[in-house]
């Protein structure tokens, strides 16, 4: 593939994209690109000032941008239900979503810790929460003529595995296995909406992406010493890549025409560390349709939300 940037992402004028996790980061980039290409852009966000101060640095970029912001905590379901209600009770745009883009998750948490609900802290942020929160907007996403819902997952997913016996992470906590199981969850979803959307015949695309390795600001995140966090940044700057080249396989996957559903999109380099976006390999493990069924029943049940027919 040449070389692809944010300026070869098609026009989106007329388009509504709601970005999870939108006050940073790749999805701050995220962001800044679709706006600059005339989407209509949601910042869902945690924190409002923060959000806030996204809008106005893109603002600056690209005076003519159309955003919006809108606080969501993806570790409270009552929040994720409140911002689903909002979305799709404003008349302004008929409650249509073209775009949602996944992209809100805690990096690798060295001690654990719970959600509002009480789920272990990176599988009910990283999963249960975009779970709830595609199941509640696919009314909005299904009044668009070609939706489409991008999951970001991580190639940690190839050491992860769903421990039905404890996915909670109570009886023997690990940092790493517990975003590893998260991030595998992410794509395993992606895989299974796919599947049910196809089996519905809709005009539903579900995807999924990842970054490579990129500088997010995840790692100041995990809790570690300075000086590891300074080291690590050390290595990500030498062997991956920046925000802005982390957005973009996330960015393709949103808004190429050639991109199908069931794929994962990641950077075309060495190990999909870094480079530009391309289709890339799923780990066998992770095409285990009995795996991804499971995980949809339960995750309906923590959650409490059961998905509308897809079809259309």
């Amino acid at each position: 593939m040449t070389a692809w940037t944010t300026a070869s992402i098609p026009d989106q004028s007329g388009r509504r994209v709601i970005i999870t996790g939108a006050s940073s980061g790749i999805g701050e980039t995220a962001a800044a690109a679709l706006a600059a290409r005339g989407a209509e852009v949601v910042l869902a966000v945690r924190d409002q000032r923060r959000g806030d101060a996204t809008r106005k640095r893109i603002l600056a970029r690209h005076p003519d941008a159309r955003l919006s912001v809108s606080l969501l905590d993806m570790a409270d379901l009552s929040s994720v239900r409140a911002f689903a209600d909002r979305m799709l009770g404003e008349s302004g745009s008929g409650g249509q979503v073209d775009v949602l883009l996944n992209n809100a998750g805690l990096g690798m948490q060295a001690a654990r810790a719970v959600t509002v609900d009480g789920f272990e802290r990176q599988f009910g942020t990283n999963h249960l929460g975009h779970f709830a929160l595609t199941g509640l907007l696919m009314p909005a996403l299904l009044k668009a003529p070609a939706p489409r819902v991008v999951a970001i997952s991580s190639i940690a997913h190839r050491r992860g595995r769903i421990d039905f016996t404890d996915l909670q992470g109570e009886r023997g906590y690990n940092g790493s296995k517990a975003y590893s199981q998260s991030k595998l969850a992410n794509l395993m979803f992606a895989l299974e909406l796919d599947r049910r959307a196809r089996a519905a015949h809709s005009r539903l695309v579900s995807v999924a992406a990842h970054p490579g390795i990129a500088a997010t600001g995840f790692v100041a995140a995990i809790g570690m010493p300075r000086v590891m966090v300074t080291a690590v940044n050390l290595g990500i700057g030498v062997f991956g890549q920046d925000a802005a080249q982390g957005a973009l396989p996330g960015l393709y996957a949103a808004t190429m025409p050639d991109v199908i559903g069931g794929e994962f999109w990641g950077p075309d380099g060495f190990l999909e560390i870094r480079g530009a976006p391309k289709s890339g390999r799923i780990s066998a493990h992770a095409l285990d349709r009995a795996v991804w069924q499971r995980l949809w029943t339960i995750s309906e049940q923590l959650t409490g939300v059961t998905y509308p027919a897809l079809g259309s």
